[in-house]
């Protein structure tokens, strides 16, 4: 006759080893990592076994990343976190984190020089809840994560960025461009989507200036931005706006830069979710104003990136 634990439900089996795993792990505080390692793992059938398959084999059955990427389009792949759970999440990330330590150690090898943007590790659309339970799991092995809460952005710093003090590397050569970006959004509701691209940009070792709550209700606030916006080591221009997406058309007409149009949801009624904003930047009568889909801070810092280049 089978026993009375094999006989209990997964929820009760998942409970019961809860329980029993708190009982010992209160006596014996030194297993509490292990425990933790195995409390999300799958038990099998029987319940009486852990799934042994390794880390690499359970991310290749839910995703293939494209981990040359920045060397065919100068931007590593970044993770799109929305509708991916907290374990594939903290996987993809550790694997992401390995490739950059990889990639800084077969550089160290040579001359030490390196892209800043190569080593970006970015997962966007991330809320706060699913945050906190990717660090439930526990720390990355190859790498340190940190919680971007307005731009809702989770990032990565590789360990082998820094040296065995924890300090950064005096001997990489991490390159980047001479230019700089001004992100500049329309209200304070906009600020979401700014975030998430000026923070692109920084981890890509761009320097980025703020300009935000310029919205073209008060035109004198745009035109007291001229001095930054002007700047002759700005490159390229990003600007957010929902609503009436004006603001793009505004920014386009006092600069010689391109500027980076990025809607945004906001607004009442007929904005349609960000939609009018988007027609009204496909038709700004601003030469060199080109647009990205809607909310897409993070499309909108790589195409200033790539225009930087």
């Amino acid at each position: 006759m089978p026993s009375l634990f094999y006989q209990l439900g997964r929820e009760s089996r998942r409970r019961s080893l809860m329980i029993i795993q708190s009982s010992f792990v209160a006596r014996n505080s030194s297993l509490l990592p292990l425990f933790r390692s195995c409390q999300h793992r799958h038990i099998s059938g029987s319940g009486t076994s852990l799934n042994s398959r390794n880390p690499d084999e359970i991310l290749s059955s839910f995703a293939n990343l494209d981990h040359r990427r920045v060397k065919r389009a100068g931007f590593p792949e970044a993770v799109f976190g929305q509708g991916k759970t907290p374990s594939q999440l903290h996987l993809i990330l550790e694997s992401m984190a390995n490739n950059v330590n990889e990639m800084i150690d077969a550089a160290s090898e040579c001359d030490g020089i390196l892209s800043s943007a190569s080593t970006a590790i970015i997962a966007t659309r991330i809320d706060k809840s699913v945050y906190d339970e990717v660090l439930k799991i526990g720390p990355l092995q190859n790498g340190i994560m940190q919680y971007h809460e307005t731009a809702k952005l989770l990032s990565v710093r590789a360990n082998a960025l820094n040296d065995v003090h924890g300090n950064e590397r005096t001997d990489l050569k991490l390159t980047t461009t001479r230019k700089s970006v001004v992100v500049a959004c329309a209200g304070t509701t906009d600020l979401p989507v700014a975030e998430e691209a000026a923070v692109t940009l920084s981890l890509s070792g761009i320097q980025v200036t703020r300009v935000y709550d310029c919205g073209v209700a008060g035109l004198h606030r745009i035109l007291a931005a001229l001095p930054k916006l002007r700047d002759p080591n700005v490159g390229c221009v990003l600007v957010c706006a929902g609503m009436d997406g004006a603001l793009p058309s505004v920014v386009g007409g006092l600069v010689d830069v391109p500027v980076v149009a990025i809607p945004t949801s906001v607004g009442y009624g007929v904005s349609l979710g960000g939609i009018s904003a988007l027609l009204t930047m496909l038709n700004s009568c601003s030469p060199g104003v080109g647009v990205v889909n809607i909310d897409n801070g993070f499309g909108g810092a790589v195409w200033a990136m790539k225009c930087l280049r």
